[in-house]
């Protein structure tokens, strides 16, 4: 066999190599990708089952605590999604907060939150949140 030719194979099998574990990798990171939606977006974007986050205020009046259990609606000005989640809420956790809560949305309407986060100031919101409520004319201040 040639010097070309065996080049050309040890090319293709370091090419075919890379490739593979590229496959691999993005194989086992499938399911670690949680996607970020507004309650307005989520029922058209979303399937039965998907873990995503939602993003969007407290709506006042929304808040049902069940010992353990906590019940609230998040909405981002358009759309109100209800969220039931089991544990305890972080200690900033109100009414009429930006909140995000992760978790596994289903197409009855009902989301399950597996986690949730509250902002940790008067002046932060998270990213995504924010964008969410500014597209919707809901918020106007500033993100960090």
């Amino acid at each position: 066999m040639r010097r070309r030719n065996q080049r050309l194979i040890l090319i293709a099998t370091i090419g075919a190599l890379l490739a593979l574990a590229a496959g691999l990798t993005l194989y086992g990171l499938r399911d670690s990708v949680v996607y970020f939606y507004a309650p307005a977006e989520i029922a058209g974007k979303a399937h039965d089952g998907q873990r995503v986050r939602i993003g969007g205020l407290v709506e006042a009046g929304s808040v049902v605590r069940e010992g353990a259990r906590v019940r609230f609606v998040v909405t981002d000005g358009v759309a109100a999604l209800p969220v039931t989640y089991n544990g305890p809420l972080p200690d900033l956790f109100r009414e009429g907060q930006g909140v995000v809560a992760e978790g596994v949305w289903r197409a009855t309407g009902n989301f399950q939150a597996a986690r949730v986060l509250a902002k940790h100031d008067e002046n932060y919101m998270p990213r995504e949140v924010a964008e969410a409520l500014k597209e919707r004319g809901e918020w106007k201040g500033g993100t960090q």
